[in-house]
């Protein structure tokens, strides 16, 4: 990871960049900007039936990544009465892994860059920046969608790669259009259908 990245991530999740500036990739990293799929046969709870977009390496050389299919009973509007005028589709609240889960992160859907981001896509970008929905809300900055985040799924170094040699995990290209899902339970059994056609 460059160094400009490094201090994106930084940004992105409100961490020191010291820390940041130990992850590196390697060979035993997996790729920015793919899906995990959690395989049937994965029993752990904190990843049964999940998709996980992989983000960047944790600060140490671990992997980052956030469950995009796990909605919450908790809505944007219940914790900032303020955001109003929210579409109903970013109200809802995600837990995004069982990582540091006292930390809110945002998945944008937008043709700029918001401040203090990092690019995962092309028009998808990760914001720790609590700031941002108040910006939406406002008119301030204009995203075609949102989501928000609580925690975030982690891994040490070369512990992913071996859960998938071992065959907890399926890896796909990641899809805007299935991170922005409106029917977050329809995530996981399609995305296991597209895999299975796939490799068969």
């Amino acid at each position: 990871m460059s160094v400009t990245r490094r201090r994106l991530l930084a940004a992105a999740l409100g961490v020191p960049l010291a820390g940041v500036l130990a992850a590196r990739a390697d060979e035993d990293t997996v790729a920015n900007g793919i899906f995990l799929i959690a395989r049937p046969e994965l029993s752990d709870s904190n990843f049964r039936e999940t998709v996980v977009l992989i983000t960047q390496p944790e600060a140490g050389g671990g992997q980052l990544g956030l469950i995009v299919n796990r909605p919450l009973a908790a809505r944007l509007s219940d914790a900032l009465p303020d955001l109003w005028s929210i579409p109903d589709a970013s109200q809802q609240i995600y837990s995004g892994g069982p990582v540091a889960q006292n930390r809110i992160l945002f998945l944008v859907r937008s043709r700029a860059a918001p401040v203090n981001s990092l690019q995962l896509l092309d028009d998808v970008y990760l914001t720790g920046d609590v700031q941002l929905p108040v910006r939406i809300s406002r008119g301030e900055f204009k995203a075609e969608s949102f989501r928000a985040y609580v925690g975030y799924a982690g891994w040490g170094q070369r512990q992913l790669r071996g859960e998938i040699a071992a065959g907890g995990w399926t890896m796909a290209p990641a899809d805007a259009d299935i991170i922005f899902a409106t029917e977050a339970y329809k995530v996981w059994p399609e995305m296991i259908k597209r895999t299975t056609q796939r490799v068969t």
